[in-house]
């Protein structure tokens, strides 16, 4: 159930478009948090007001007790002591899920992604069918020209949003194909997979470059993931690939710079040459996020030129 209780959460997150604080989620949606891993983040609100601890109705003020404590003031139970934990809220990392919803729908990563509007993406084609992602359906009725704007001879427009709670049965007509977002799809091995209808074949699941498969690198060492690093998945250039794989290959274990060079294929003498970033490219999240990587992943010894990759023996611990 708790693979069923963390998709319920994406789809209200995601509905909802804004963060929620920890404290209004359910104990079950509480529990299910671990299923999620990096799909759903800590972030920051409003400080000055709260959920109100005790009862979790009323959205009351937060004031100072003058004991470097905080307290708010429920119109309901009047002066209540506020934790660090009371404020804690809850985001969606809405990227992530457009990233595994084309995955799911086999849409070829070619196809870049359209932001149409507040609330409204779309995703690519499927089945030279386009696919639109949007946070309300009633939006859509409202404004047809954003379904006009993506329709194509002779393929029905495929929409993906959360169910209503007054919708019942097809909301459109012909050429408009609705997926209910909660029933439709589901968390699958880390992943989300696509329902189909009854009767009606799963699509081939499209293969995700970044998946990390030797500890955060994927397949091909092209890609690196962070947990902590905001922006997904790091994609790398060959050279940054093949020295992270050399590293990977010694297990652990400290070589100095040119045998991990010579290893990876390359000329320069430090791994750290191919990760520098240009004056140009600096506070780019594209250029930034290989050389965060590097430091977050390599222990070195300068004064003896050795380095080692401390994620690479723990991976062989693991297997052990």
């Amino acid at each position: 159930m708790a693979t069923h209780d963390a998709w319920a959460l994406v789809c209200r997150l995601f509905a909802g478009g804004t963060p929620i604080l920890r404290a209004a989620l359910s104990p079950r949606e509480i529990a299910a948090l671990p299923t999620l891993g990096q799909a759903v983040k800590p972030t920051a609100l409003d400080q000055r007001f709260v959920l109100c601890p005790y009862c979790h109705q009323q959205r009351a003020q937060v004031w100072g007790d003058g004991q470097r404590g905080r307290t708010c003031h429920c119109p309901e139970c009047g002066p209540v002591a506020v934790a660090a934990d009371d404020a804690v809220a809850l985001r969606l990392d809405e990227d992530w899920l457009r990233r595994k919803l084309r995955l799911a729908l086999s849409i070829e990563s070619r196809d870049g992604i359209d932001a149409l509007g507040d609330g409204v993406w779309r995703l690519g084609d499927s089945r030279r069918s386009p696919v639109l992602l949007a946070r309300d359906l009633i939006r859509l009725w409202r404004e047809p020209a954003l379904l006009d704007r993506v329709r194509v001879s002779g393929s029905p427009v495929r929409v993906i949003t959360p169910r209503p709670r007054e919708t019942r049965g097809a909301p459109f007509g012909a050429g408009l194909e609705w997926l209910a977002l909660e029933e439709r799809f589901a968390l699958y091995g880390g992943g989300i997979s696509f329902i189909g209808a009854t009767g009606e074949p799963p699509a081939p699941q499209a293969h995700d470059p970044t998946t990390p498969v030797h500890g955060p690198f994927s397949a091909d060492f092209r890609w690196v993931t962070l947990p902590d690093w905001p922006h997904g998945p790091i994609r790398l250039t060959k050279a940054q690939a093949a020295v992270f794989q050399a590293l990977w290959s010694f297990k652990g274990e400290p070589r100095d710079g040119e045998t991990i060079m010579r290893r990876a294929g390359l000329e320069s003498g430090k791994p750290i040459d191919v990760f520098k970033v240009k004056a140009r490219d600096r506070s780019k999240p594209e250029a930034e996020g290989p050389l965060v990587a590097y430091r977050e992943l390599v222990e070195t010894r300068r004064r003896e030129g050795l380095y080692w990759m401390p994620c690479a023996a723990a991976e062989v611990s693991a297997l052990a």
